[in-house]
């Protein structure tokens, strides 16, 4: 039998979500996934091995709703997937009020689809979580488009950056902000894997000094969605950086969607969803 956190204040709306799709209980949303050839509960926990239990359940959940909408697309799975993610958001939480589950999931069909360019994650760059999101989203993203999706990290400090992107086999590169003119120049850019072209290697990580140089980095990848950490530095760097950058994508016509990754303050402070 499924268990996993806070699982007494999770049930009703778990059991009601996947009653609308005919299914009784979450041991059978994860006989329906298996039955289709899936192991999602062990397919979470290899790309993020810190994650909660509720956490590869609710991706269990997710995935068996979007078999039984018979979901063809990896984008529609996406959207899918999303109503169970929110089903195990708890009643009166920021997560539930502000519909977090089904952002994820229209992070994670944004993703999917073409018209999407890039994707970065605003996160301190002592997240390893920040890092293994990155390489589990450059491994599997890519299988089903068509045009691939360029994946960066931009997080503050640019020691940090060096580091994690050593310890990750990422591309460090190195940047320097003109406060004067607002120019970002590329000053350096070295490949920590040993093959270049490795969905790994093709992962950028950059390093800011402060929140101008990390919208500037935004632009100079041309961001079009991106998730933020709370861990660390919130309200000095990713969430204003997800401001400012929202703002002036808005005010030049272009789509920018963010979605924060956890709850609580990252929640009420963030642009998006």
């Amino acid at each position: 039998m499924a268990k996993f956190e806070s699982y007494e204040r999770r049930e009703k709306q778990i059991l009601s979500k996947l009653a609308e799709y005919g299914i009784g209980s979450i041991d059978e949303a994860e006989k329906i996934t298996k039955d289709a050839g899936l192991d999602v509960y062990h397919m979470v926990e290899n790309i993020q091995p810190i994650c909660f239990e509720n956490a590869k359940w609710a991706y269990t959940v997710g995935a068996a709703i979007a078999i039984k909408k018979n979901c063809r697309k990896a984008s529609e799975a996406a959207a899918a997937i999303g109503e169970g993610l929110q089903s195990f958001c708890i009643p009166g939480s920021v997560a539930d009020r502000r519909k977090v589950g089904l952002g994820h999931g229209n992070l994670g069909k944004m993703l999917l689809e073409e018209d999407t360019e890039c994707f970065a994650f605003l996160a301190g760059h002592e997240s390893f979580a920040a890092a293994e999101g990155a390489i589990g989203i450059a491994e599997k993203a890519n299988k089903v488009r068509q045009k691939p999706l360029r994946v960066i990290l931009n997080g503050l400090g640019k020691d940090a950056a060096q580091i994690i992107s050593r310890i990750n086999g990422f591309t460090h590169v190195e940047t320097e902000y003109d406060y004067f003119t607002g120019e970002l120049k590329e000053v350096s850019r070295k490949c920590y894997s040993k093959d270049p072209k490795s969905p790994r290697a093709l992962v950028n990580c950059y390093g800011a000094n402060d929140v101008q140089e990390g919208v500037a980095i935004m632009w100079k990848e041309n961001v079009d969605v991106s998730i933020t950490g709370n861990s660390t530095n919130p309200t000095r760097f990713q969430h204003p950086v997800a401001g400012t950058y929202k703002k002036e994508r808005t005010d030049a016509g272009k789509k920018y969607f963010s979605v924060a990754s956890g709850g609580g303050t990252g929640r009420t402070l963030h642009p998006d969803n």
